[in-house]
């Protein structure tokens, strides 16, 4: 099974990017460009997933656009 998420990006005053999903509240991420930025949330959200899984939690997946920034997992 493959979920995926919407990501929302940001920008900070810093120039770092920070990188969460709305639909696994405090699922984020940064990193000190935007591609580091996804990785690391990539990273973060795989075990996030397994978590989830491993106690038994429903994992949403989001409906998602074509041109929106997205996460998939492959757990």
């Amino acid at each position: 099974m493959t979920y995926t998420f919407k990501v929302s990006l940001q920008e900070e005053a810093d120039g770092r990017w920070s990188a969460w999903i709305d639909s696994l509240p405090g699922c984020a991420a940064w990193g000190y460009t935007k591609d580091e930025a996804l990785e690391a949330l990539r990273e973060g959200t795989a075990l996030f997933v397994e978590c989830m899984l491993e106690y038994g939690e429903p994992v949403p997946n989001d409906e998602v656009e074509a041109f929106e920034d997205t996460v998939a997992i492959h757990p």
